[in-house]
């Protein structure tokens, strides 16, 4: 195998990148969703991402595999917090900048990193060497360059648990909540698994909702007007400017998805009478439900659980789907059926002083991790078995 590195789709193309991913189904592995996020301006210059795609190739120049990474020139947008590492190196007058991530952008979804023909459901053991291998590439690249780190984000455990031998690289992990179908037939057969307390209260909060005369509608992205698109996008805005900031992702970002890959996007809208006050906007494959953004333009009781919890359970239900990942924090998601997982992320720090020092910080943070994942499955609503 060889490999060489890409900084944009189109020096790529799509066809050879569609041949290097093959059958692989998760929307965030597809050229066209790359794509958008350039073309849209969502990464590129004045955004602090700079896309560097490594594609792997036979001695045939056959494509096999893609792993997504971007220099970044600060640390928004990734999810695995590292501004405390950066201000650091800061006081000691050393830049932690630009460092080099691999990752989806935006998107702190659990999955495979490295988007292979040869392992669409990124699960074959045969297939893992390939992680390590790409590993040393980076590294290699960074000391060419002189970067501080690189950084593999949300990768799947069994990936990370391959770098467990490499002392010179970290190992971090986290806390989210993630949905499991464990074979529910509807709302009311997954909500029977709750213990009597716990389902009064859930359908309680259901019951809010609608009598506040809100009713709320599941829209697939290739159906999706124009004008649903512009108000979403005012949702998602909002979200952010109630902090004081803007949103990463442009108007064309969404469009340009709704457009070319619109069969793996769902759109939850919720109405009252004929205006719509909210949108969640979701990608999802044959497995999973992946929730990401978020907004309304009036504060309703209990309409974000609705609307980004309850109607995603089922969107699953209805759909057959196994999984639903739905993004970081929130432990207001346990209430709702939503279980404690790890997510896990791998580090490579070039200073070897500094390497020390953050792989202490590491091991710190893991065991104090460990103990919250482990108190949280104290408070899901599930009937004791």
């Amino acid at each position: 195998m060889k490999a060489q590195w890409f900084n944009s789709v189109d020096q790529i193309g799509e066809a050879k990148w569609q041949a290097a991913i093959g059958e692989t189904r998760y929307p965030f592995a597809q050229f066209a969703f790359h794509k958008a996020l350039e073309q849209s301006k969502s990464i590129g210059d004045g955004t602090g991402w700079y896309p560097e795609y490594l594609l792997v190739m036979d001695d045939d120049d056959v494509p096999l595999a893609i792993a997504p990474t971007y220099l970044k020139t600060h640390s928004q947008g990734e999810f695995v917090f590292d501004w405390s590492w950066a201000d650091a190196y800061q006081r000691y007058d050393m830049d932690y900048f630009p460092k080099r991530i691999w990752a989806i952008p935006f998107s702190p979804v659990t999955g495979s990193r490295i988007f292979s023909r040869l392992d669409p459901k990124g699960d074959d053991v045969q297939f893992s060497h390939l992680y390590p291998a790409l590993a040393e590439l980076m590294t290699q690249a960074n000391q060419d360059r002189g970067f501080s780190s690189w950084h593999l984000l949300f990768t799947k455990p069994e990936h990370a648990a391959l770098f467990a031998s490499n002392k010179d690289l970290l190992h971090r992990i986290s806390c989210q909540f993630h949905w499991f179908n464990r074979d529910y037939q509807d709302m009311e057969h997954y909500f029977s698994h709750f213990s009597s307390r716990k389902r009064k209260a859930a359908r309680k909060e259901r019951d809010k909702v609608t009598k506040q005369g809100i009713h709320l509608t599941r829209t697939l992205g290739n159906e999706l007007t124009s004008a649903e698109i512009d108000f979403f996008y005012l949702c998602y805005q909002s979200t952010y400017a109630k902090r004081g900031q803007q949103g990463y992702l442009t108007r064309e970002f969404f469009g340009q998805l709704a457009d070319t890959m619109g069969e793996k996007i769902v759109l939850v809208q919720a109405c009252r009478g004929e205006e719509t006050i909210a949108a969640s906007w979701c990608f999802f494959d044959d497995h999973s439900l992946y929730g990401r953004y978020w907004g309304c333009m009036e504060e309703v009781d209990c309409l974000h659980f609705e609307a980004c919890y309850y109607q995603g359970i089922e969107f699953c239900l209805e759909k057959g789907l196994q999984h639903f990942d739905p993004g970081t924090q929130g432990e207001h998601k346990i209430a709702r059926g939503f279980e404690p997982v790890f997510s896990h992320s791998i580090h490579y720090i070039a200073h070897e002083g500094f390497r020390d020092a953050i792989g202490n910080f590491c091991e710190e943070e893991a065991e104090s991790v460990r103990g919250y994942h482990q108190d949280t499955h104290a408070l899901l609503p599930f009937k004791e078995k």
